[in-house]
């Protein structure tokens, strides 16, 4: 029998995302792995984690906020906008006051164009920016709108700022870093990241990647808790898992996509269509 679920993981400095999966896969003694939400080797905290026929559900995580606590130095820019990188120019934060900083940070919040790192995972014909920047051919993404929902600042004792800052999807807090030391005029770059939360997985709920990582598997519609939950009778849960669409019945909560139940065991992920909720993925009513 394989492993079916979700692990919500504190991915450690140092280690790729990848990394930490290949970790949780071999210890799990599942081959069927993946993540969301790729962490920088740099960074730490929560990385969720599907095992099995949680793979299939970590694609709903994409759309729900991001909370981070970031460390920026100011007074310096790098090629990778973080502590990793070489040191490309430098800058006096001496005189930088609070209020430049808050007022700084106001630009940054909403809906607004981000052009994200050189040294970035995103692809330019087939080919990871990073990879081409490695190979002494450095190119720079387009910038794209993403959404802040909000930036707290923490800490301010130059040249260190230390923010909370809650994103949605495709937001890199390395262009974040670089982008305030511009607008200072002194340079920055992101020196330390923390993931605090991912949708429902949080910091102080995560696991680190050893011992007994089965004790803390979560079940899969851990990560669906923004989906309205529907109970179904035996016929409806039988045309379900035959594949077929349910003709919308009665009135349903409002949202697009529903959680799906027999008895209280997880049936599908259910998305509503005309008159008729289609199912979206379905899993084994032992699921």
């Amino acid at each position: 029998m394989g492993v079916d679920g979700l692990l919500n993981i504190s991915k450690p400095a140092g280690l790729t995302s990848f990394a930490t999966v290949a970790r949780v896969r071999k210890l799990a003694g599942e081959k069927k792995a993946g993540h969301a939400g790729t962490l920088d080797p740099l960074a730490t905290g929560v990385l969720p984690i599907g095992l099995g026929a949680g793979t299939r559900v970590l694609s709903y995580l994409l759309e729900l906020s991001k909370l981070y606590r970031a460390e920026i130095e100011l007074g310096a820019t790098t090629d990778t906008y973080d502590a990793q990188g070489r040191t490309i120019s430098r800058g006096d934060p001496s005189l930088i006051t609070l209020e430049e900083v808050q007022e700084a940070l106001k630009g940054f919040v909403g809906e607004v164009w981000q052009r994200p790192p050189v040294y970035s995972a995103l692809k330019l014909g087939g080919q990871p920016f990073y990879s081409l920047a490695r190979r002494g051919h450095p190119q720079r993404p387009p910038p794209r709108r993403v959404r802040v929902y909000a930036i707290h600042l923490v800490a301010f004792q130059p040249p260190r700022v230390v923010l909370e800052v809650e994103v949605g999807r495709g937001f890199y807090l390395r262009s974040l870093a670089h982008d305030m030391g511009e607008v200072l005029g002194c340079g920055g770059f992101l020196k330390d990241l923390v993931r605090l939360r991912y949708g429902p997985f949080l910091l102080e709920e995560a696991s680190p990647p050893e011992g007994d990582i089965l004790s803390h598997l979560l079940p899969l519609d851990f990560s669906l808790q923004g989906f309205p939950p529907l109970e179904l009778g035996e016929e409806e849960a039988l045309a379900l898992m035959r594949g077929q669409p349910l003709p919308l019945t009665g009135t349903l909560p409002p949202g697009e996509c529903f959680r799906a139940y027999r008895e209280g065991a997880f049936l599908s992920v259910l998305r509503r269509k005309g008159d008729a909720l289609l199912p979206e993925k379905v899993f084994l009513s032992n699921q």
